[in-house]
């Protein structure tokens, strides 16, 4: 009796994991790219490109300096009297508002949001070299910890992120991570649920996504979301 008991406990206790994800996953709107809005207790922007319309963020998370991350003229967009602009150092003299700036390692509270910025670098490609301190975040809404990736290969330090609900993981090779590399990275950080980033933009399209998702099949839950128009 005890033992049914226990066996119940778990499977609720797993099946309310996957609920709040799933639920989750219905504030969370990609934009393309490495862009995503994320409707929790705050509207949170990452890397703002291309915006197709005008928008409020309550943070905007920048993870480096390149246009396609950081595009001042997308994030004049998105900004208001309130927004809080999180991003790496090199960034800081491009942009206007309230801009903090992170580096590796760094913790800080916005408006009740906790955000970790986490290393984001290349290890057999220079476009994303360690040394220019640029970031990933881990921040977490509505009780859900979401971790954007950053334009990065499969790093060491991935292994070491705790209770990652949701990843968001770049896919397309080039600059980044292959889907094949995305995988092993997936496998990791051992996310609820994985969703591919860093296609259909500059290099990669939608066969890199599914690729991805059909390497974890069985092993890390896959959503690939539909670009919003």
């Amino acid at each position: 009796m005890k033992r049914s008991v226990l066996l119940l406990g778990v499977f609720l206790f797993i099946t309310n994991l996957h609920a709040k994800e799933e639920n989750m996953l219905e504030n969370i709107y990609w934009l393309g790219h490495d862009t995503f809005k994320i409707a929790g207790e705050k509207v949170i922007f990452t890397d703002p490109f291309k915006l197709k319309k005008d928008d409020k963020a309550d943070i905007i998370l920048i993870t480096h300096e390149h246009y396609d991350h950081c595009s001042p003229e997308d994030i004049e967009r998105i900004t208001h009297k309130g927004t809080v602009i999180v991003a790496t150092p090199d960034c800081a003299g491009k942009l206007k508002g309230d801009v903090r700036t992170v580096r590796p390692g760094d913790t800080l509270v916005v408006d009740g949001v906790k955000i970790e910025a986490v290393p984001s670098y290349n290890t057999n490609k220079q476009f994303h070299t360690k040394d220019r301190g640029w970031v990933g975040y881990i921040f977490e809404t509505n009780g859900t910890r979401i971790y954007i990736a950053g334009d990065t290969d499969h790093i060491p330090e991935m292994g070491s992120l705790k209770n990652i609900d949701i990843a968001l993981l770049p896919v397309s090779g080039t600059y980044v991570m292959t889907a094949e590399e995305a995988a092993k990275a997936a496998l990791d950080i051992n996310p609820g649920i994985a969703i591919p980033m860093h296609y259909n933009s500059i290099v990669g399209d939608t066969t890199d996504a599914e690729r991805f998702s059909e390497l974890l099949r069985g092993k890390v839950k896959v959503v690939i979301l539909e670009e919003e128009i």
